[in-house]
C-alpha cells in the first residue's frame, strides 16, 4: 500500500485554529479600518459657539474661534461615540458644553 499519493485532510483542530487566527486578525484590525478624524501629527479642534471642527498640527494652538475638545471627549474616528456626541453640541466661550444653536 502506497501512501505517497494520498491527500492529507487537515483535522478539525487544525481548521479550528486557522479560523480562530483569522478571526482574531480581523477583529484587532477593525479599528484601524475606520476613518480617522485627523491625520497623523494632527489633533481635532471644535468650533466655539457653532457647528464645525478642524484639524490642527500637533505643534500649533487652535486658531481663533476654535478650542480643544474636553479631555476624555475627543473624537478619534468618524462616527465613534464622541464624534456622534459632538454633532449636536459645542463649547461656549466659557468652555461649557452647549447644544448647537439652530440657524435662522
Amino acid at each position: 500500500m502506497r501512501t505517497a499519493n494520498r491527500l492529507h485532510v487537515p483535522s478539525r483542530t487544525t481548521l479550528g485554529l486557522a479560523l480562530a487566527g483569522v478571526t482574531v486578525a480581523l477583529l484587532t484590525s477593525a479599528c484601524s479600518m475606520q476613518d480617522a478624524v485627523c491625520g497623523g501629527g494632527e489633533y481635532p479642534v471644535l468650533a466655539v459657539g457653532s457647528a464645525g471642527s478642524a484639524c490642527v498640527s500637533d505643534d500649533e494652538e487652535p486658531p481663533k474661534g476654535y478650542a480643544r475638545y474636553p479631555e476624555g471627549k475627543v473624537p478619534e474616528h468618524v462616527d465613534d461615540k464622541w464624534y456622534t456626541y459632538w454633532e449636536t453640541r459645542t463649547l461656549d466661550e466659557n468652555g461649557r458644553t452647549i447644544e448647537i444653536p439652530e440657524e435662522n
